[in-house]
C-alpha cells in the first residue's frame, strides 16, 4: 500500500524502525520548541485562492543552485540513512534521481560519494561538517570533486552540538558500544534487523582509511560528532572556497546579517535552517525567518529553506515567501524507513501532486511565477 503523505510515513516508520532509530531522526533539542514552530508557523501561512483561472497544469520546474530541475524541492541531507534500510543512501538517490531532482548526502552517511555515484549518476550535493582535522575536511572535499558533486553544503549551524534529549535516553551518538537496552530494543523490531544484518552497512565508508575513528557505526558516529571543528568561523569559509570552486552552499542561517556575510564570502547560496530544530531551541522557524532573509541578500542570490516542510503546501508557501527552492529532510526519511526507495517515490509523487492541485486552486501557473511575486512581499500569492 502507497505511502499517503509524510505523516503516514513517520507512522509506518515508528512501527518498523527501533527506538534509537526513530527518536534520531523525528527529535530536536532540549523542550523542541523550535521543532514545534517549524510546523506550527507554515500552519499559520494562508494562502489566496483564486477562481476561473484556467489553470489546471502549472509548471512545477524550477531553477536553484545554479540548475533547472524538474520540482522545487530535493532530498536534503540527513545522517545514517542506511541505517533506516540497507543501501540508504543509495535507495534515497536512486528515487530523487528518477524525479528530476538531486540528493546532498550527509558527512553522516553509511554509503560513501563513490557508493552513491556507482548506483546513479543524477545530481548530486555534499554536506559538509568541518572537522577539526582540517586533513579530512579537505579529503572530504577532495571526494567531492572526484564524484563530480553539483554543490558542496557547508553546515556552520552544529559547531557547538546541542542537546538532543531523546538521543540521550537512547544513547545514540554517545555510547560506542552496544547496550542490553539498544540489543532488546533491536530484538522487536525483526524485519529491520534481518534487513541489517544481512545487507546492512556495518561502518561509515567515508572514514574506511581513518581507523582512529573506530571500525563500528556507533563508535564512529560518536567520534565523527566530537570532531566537529567548534571553532568553525568565518575565515575557515574563506579557506574552503579556495579549496572548492564549484556551488558553494552554507546551511544554517537565521539572521539577515549572516546571510548576506555569506554572500560577501563568496556562498553561491544560502540555506535557512535551524537544522530541523535541533540546535538553538527558541530560535525562529525557518518560514517565519526567510523574508527578511531575502531581504537582505536582494531578490537575485539564491535562497533555499528546510525545517517543517511536509506537504506540496508548504512548498508553496516557502517559494512564495522568497525561497528558490526547499530541501526535505523528515519527510524523506521517515519514507525510506518505512518503505525504502518506494518509500521515497510516494512521497515525492504525493508531495508533488498537491504542489500542482495548490498552484491549481491559486491560479499561478508556475513556480517561476510563484516565486516572481513572491519577491514582491507575497502579497498576490499569500492570504493576509
Amino acid at each position: 500500500m502507497a505511502l499517503v503523505n509524510a505523516d503516514d510515513a513517520r507512522r509506518r516508520a515508528r512501527r518498523r524502525l527501533p527506538r534509537m532509530l526513530f527518536d534520531y531522526i523525528d527529535g530536536g533539542a532540549f523542550a523542541e520548541t523550535t521543532l514545534r514552530a517549524n510546523r506550527r508557523d507554515f500552519d499559520d501561512v494562508p494562502l489566496r485562492q483564486t477562481v476561473l483561472t484556467g489553470i489546471h497544469t502549472p509548471d512545477l520546474s524550477a531553477q536553484y543552485l545554479g540548475q533547472q530541475y524538474a520540482l522545487p524541492f530535493m532530498l536534503g541531507p540527513v545522517g545514517f540513512l542506511g541505517l533506516y534500510t540497507s543501501q540508504g543512501e543509495q535507495k534515497a538517490a536512486r528515487a530523487a534521481h528518477a524525479a528530476g531532482i538531486p540528493l546532498c548526502l550527509s558527512t553522516f552517511s553509511i554509503a560513501s560519494l563513490g557508493d552513491v555515484r556507482t548506483a546513479t549518476n543524477g545530481p548530486l550535493q555534499f554536506q559538509l561538517y568541518v572537522m577539526k582535522d582540517r586533513g579530512l575536511t579537505a579529503e572530504l572535499i577532495a571526494a567531492a570533486k572526484a564524484a563530480k558533486a553539483d554543490a558542496l553544503v557547508v553546515t556552520v549551524d552544529c559547531a557547538v552540538t546541542s542537546v538532543r534529549e531523546r538521543d540521550l535516553i537512547n544513547g545514540f551518538r554517545i555510547s560506542k558500544r552496544l547496550t542490553p537496552g539498544m540489543l532488546l530494543n533491536f530484538a522487536t523490531k525483526p524485519r529491520w534487523l534481518t534487513d541489517q544484518i544481512l545487507r546492512g552497512g556495518r561502518s561509515v565508508r567515508a572514514l574506511a582509511d581513518r581507523p582512529e575513528f573506530g571500525s563500528s557505526i556507533l563508535e564512529q558516529a560518536v567520534n565523527l560528532s566530537q570532531g566537529i571543528d567548534p571553532s568553525l568561523n568565518w575565515n575557515d569559509i574563506g579557506w574552503i572556497r579556495t579549496q572548492w570552486d564549484g556551488t558553494l552552499v552554507i546551511k544554517g542561517i537565521l539572521a539577515p546579517d549572516d546571510a548576506v556575510r555569506a554572500k560577501a564570502a563568496g556562498a553561491d547560496a544560502v540555506v535557512v535552517s535551524n537544522h530541523g530544530g535541533r540546535q538553538l531551541d527558541g530560535a525562529s522557524s525557518t518560514i517565519r525567518a526567510l523574508p527578511a532573509i531575502r531581504e537582505a541578500v536582494g531578490n537575485e542570490f539564491c535562497l533555499m529553506l528546510d525545517g517543517g516542510v511536509r506537504r506540496g503546501s508548504d512548498i508553496a508557501k516557502a517559494i512564495a515567501g522568497g525561497a528558490d527552492g526547499v530541501m526535505l529532510g523528515r519527510a524523506y526519511a521517515f519514507a525510506l524507513a518505512a518503505a525504502g526507495e518506494r518509500g521515497i517515490t510516494d512521497i515525492l509523487d504525493a508531495i508533488r501532486t498537491e504542489l500542482r492541485i495548490t498552484l491549481a486552486l491559486m491560479g499561478v501557473p508556475s513556480i517561476a511565477a510563484l516565486r516572481r511575486d513572491g519577491g514582491r512581499g507575497g502579497q498576490q500569492i499569500i492570504g493576509r
